[in-house]
């Protein structure tokens, strides 16, 4: 790292303005600006709400179970093939993670922070041999007076970074909702923090209510003045003796004093309706189905249609985003390969569908029967290798040149070879057979006053396996 800092160190590097965007290295927000509120809540404290939790794990998990393909163009085709040496970090990314932790780290660091930072390292020949997912609140994009982009990285052990400034060209840097300053995301908490701490307060609520044997506060009243000092005792004694673990105690009130308890009841305050509210906010906010998280009911349909709105509404962003930075951060394109992640294991059909879309497809011709019985881990079979067509199929071609004739619903021509000259058929009868002349096949000749047809040459007596009867005679049945 140093060389970058000898390299970069008298540059004039200005740090990005986001209009308050830019979370401050030094003070940890559950949101922008919350500090200046006087907003205690920290981010620790966002993710604690079992909305944001589990939205949070949702996304970054299935996006990290979705494992890491290599395609190439063949034919116009992006074809599937084996990740090659050079780019084995998409296997191992780095020494202590493996790919689907690897991508989990990335998907959380990009829904809490907005920023996901990523260090290439590299070996001596420059080739990339890992890489590790950054803590953002250790990067700062910063720019020269040429508009050239840098990152500021602090101190990290696990990492191995030192303080140092190093190029656009060694972080692959991930950010959503770009919405002050194209290179600082903010994170979707940002607009469902209000929601997030509403929630837990509604929470916290909850458990002073029922730890206090869901008894809620009240005053003492007395029939008269009551000095000061009385009253700040008569408090200090109620509290010491019948709140927290006393409650339920037998209270004995004198001088005309009475209990009148002032909070509303759980169920007047409707802190469920309240509390699922701010969890169908967050949902909203992070692109999730409330049913994903358990907030409603499974609608009616397919699972496998859910699931495809859950990836279109939700993943897809993310999903889309990521392949682009892996193809150009690690130049893949330049190798003829391209990244995908592979959504079959996001979204499975059921083996009934699944089954019935194979079937489809291997009877259109599109897949061959071995391709089908991989997909279902079957093993190849001698002869599925190529896909297949029933015999009454017509090519297209074939069907453009029966649609170029002046009938082309007529009738079909006789299969007479077209060699043959049947313009005088008359010249085939031959007239009443005589034992003494030779018959050519496909002559006709008279026979006891039938009409009979010469299958094979003959001479000789008549035969009937020569001859073959093309027309009784008349008034014969």
């Amino acid at each position: 790292m140093g060389i970058f800092d000898r390299l970069f160190r008298k540059k004039s590097l200005q740090s990005v303005h986001s209009n308050q965007g830019w979370t401050s290295l030094f003070v940890q927000e559950p949101y922008s600006g919350a500090w200046q509120k006087n907003d205690e809540l920290t981010r620790e404290d966002m993710t604690a709400h079992h909305a944001v939790f589990t939205c949070v794990s949702l996304i970054s998990q299935d996006i990290g179970k979705m494992p890491i393909q290599l395609k190439k163009q063949q034919k116009g085709v992006l074809v599937r093939t084996e990740i090659p040496s050079k780019f084995r970090v998409l296997n191992k990314p780095n020494r202590f993670q493996i790919w689907q932790q690897f991508s989990e780290h990335w998907t959380t660091s990009l829904l809490l922070r907005g920023n996901t930072y990523v260090l290439k390292r590299r070996d001596i020949f420059g080739e990339v041999t890992e890489l590790v997912v950054l803590n953002p609140d250790l990067c700062k994009p910063l720019i020269d007076d040429n508009g050239n982009v840098f990152y500021q990285l602090g101190q990290d052990r696990l990492n191995q970074t030192d303080p140092v400034i190093v190029p656009a060209s060694e972080i692959i840097h991930d950010r959503i909702n770009c919405f002050y300053h194209p290179l600082v995301g903010l994170s979707p908490i940002t607009a469902c923090a209000l929601a997030a701490g509403q929630g837990i307060e509604i929470q916290k609520h909850s458990r002073s209510l029922f730890r206090n044997n869901s008894r809620p506060a009240g005053v003492l009243t007395a029939p008269g003045a009551i000095p000061r000092e009385k009253a700040e005792e008569l408090q200090s004694r109620w509290n010491a003796n019948y709140s927290g673990a006393n409650v339920g105690k037998t209270a004995v009130l004198g001088d005309g004093m009475t209990f009148q308890a002032i909070s509303i009841s759980a169920i007047d305050a409707q802190l469920i309706e309240q509390l699922e509210m701010t969890a169908k906010i967050i949902c909203s906010v992070f692109h999730v189905p409330p049913f994903k998280i358990g907030l409603a009911q499974v609608p009616n349909g397919k699972v496998s249609e859910h699931n495809e709105i859950y990836y279109s509404d939700c993943l897809q962003s993310y999903i889309e985003s990521r392949e682009n930075l892996l193809d150009d951060g690690l130049q893949l394109k330049a190798s003829g390969v391209e990244a995908f992640l592979d959504l079959d294991v996001l979204i499975r059909m059921d083996s009934t569908s699944l089954m019935a879309h194979l079937k489809d497809g291997v009877g259109a011709g599109l897949i061959a029967p071995n391709e089908g019985r991989a997909r279902l881990g079957y093993l190849p079979v001698e002869g599925g290798d190529s896909p297949m067509i029933q015999q009454q199929n017509f090519s297209l071609a074939a069907l453009a040149k029966r649609d170029a004739q002046d009938d082309p619903f007529g009738k079909s021509t006789s299969n007479t070879p077209q060699n043959v000259d049947n313009s005088d058929q008359k010249s085939q009868y031959k007239g009443v057979f005589k034992a003494e002349n030779k018959y050519k096949s496909g002559q006709f000749v008279t026979h006891k006053g039938s009409l009979w047809h010469c299958e094979k040459d003959h001479s000789g007596e008549f035969s009937h396996e020569s001859f073959k009867l093309a027309q009784k005679k008349w008034g014969e049945e």
